[in-house]
């Protein structure tokens, strides 16, 4: 039995006459007729009676006649299913993010605006450090993820460069240097620094510790701490001090601590989607293109700057034809800036 089978059954039921039938659907009368006997045949049973102005359904055509209108419907509903799959509107998601990107405008923009998009898709969201995510990426228990990048990352992994986020320092606020709007960072020379854990954001935790060195200290490493929330809490309580991406210096505030400006060179903290490079669902390429939206949302916010340039190709650690947009970083090796 052949789906155009239970059309043409149930375009005679519905015109209860064979050549008004055929005209509907675009066929001869004689074909059509020899359709009905075959699919007659094939269910044992007759379905119409001629009469002297048509046709009329017979006992079995009544029984049967529900059950085609069933199996059509159905087979409707699955050639929507499969068109919405096509274009992504079905299926799910897992969507993975590192505690710090999540302050971000573009991580939050581009979560609201896939759901509103896409509300069909199920969004499962996973919070863990950059190390880890890269890791469940390259073992197919993640589509994409927001990390803080560094330079060496799992085979089989793909990110892109999105934006490079400006620091501040981090201060108690009863502490002496809590009184100035903006320092160096080598007034921090002798402080204890607190800082986020270089597994969890290994670019933010490689500048800090260039940067420093740049203004002619090594930083004092007293604690690191799992989550970027929890820097706030030991800043408060007088165990050192740190450098935060401005995000985290905007939206969490913490009783007892005082954010500051950088003065000169400071360390950037850079955003990255990360993917499959061969990735090939939907799903994900529409995700791609809620970050692409979220992006150009904020693209005029003056703390957030962008590394937007056309693609381009590394070779050993050496981004070529490109060079890096000025109060900009080159995106380090293994990464693109554009996708």
């Amino acid at each position: 039995m052949e789906l155009r089978h239970i059309r043409y059954f149930l375009a005679v039921a519905e015109e209860l006459n064979f050549t008004r039938a055929a005209a509907k659907i675009g066929i001869g009368q004689p074909p059509l007729s020899q359709q009905i006997r075959s699919l007659e045949k094939e269910l044992g049973a007759p379905l119409f009676r001629r009469v002297p102005h048509g046709a009329e359904l017979t006992d079995s055509g009544k029984a049967f006649l529900p059950e085609a209108q069933a199996i059509l419907a159905q087979a409707e509903r699955a050639k929507n299913v499969a068109r919405h799959g096509a274009r992504g509107e079905l299926g799910s998601l897992r969507v993975g993010f590192t505690s710090s990107a999540a302050f971000t405008s573009i991580v939050q923009n581009a979560i609201r605006a896939f759901r509103e998009n896409y509300p069909k898709v199920d969004l499962f969201l996973e919070e863990e450090d950059t190390t880890t995510l890269l890791e469940h990426l390259a073992r197919q228990t993640l589509d994409t993820a927001f990390i803080r990048p560094g330079r060496n990352d799992p085979d089989g992994v793909q990110a892109y460069r999105l934006i490079e986020e400006e620091t501040m320092i981090a201060l108690p606020a009863h502490h002496p240097l809590a009184k100035k709007s903006a320092l160096p960072l080598s007034a921090l020379a002798k402080e204890p620094f607190v800082l986020f854990p270089r597994k969890a954001g290994p670019a933010l935790f490689d500048d800090t510790i260039s940067a420093c060195r740049k203004a002619g200290f090594e930083p004092i490493i007293s604690h690191e701490v799992p989550q970027i929330t929890s820097v706030g809490n030991m800043i408060a309580a007088g165990l050192g001090v740190s450098i935060v991406p401005v995000s985290i210096a905007k939206q969490v505030c913490v009783a007892g601590v005082k954010y500051l400006k950088i003065i000169g060179d400071a360390p950037i903290a850079p955003i990255a989607l990360a993917m499959r490079p061969d990735e090939q669902a939907v799903t994900v390429k529409n995700f791609s293109a809620s970050v692409r939206l979220a992006m150009r949302g904020i693209a005029s916010g003056h703390a957030i700057r962008f590394t937007l340039l056309p693609p381009c190709r590394y070779r050993d650690g050496i981004r070529a034809s490109h060079p890096a947009p000025p109060h900009s970083r080159a995106s380090h090796a293994g990464y693109s800036d554009r996708f």
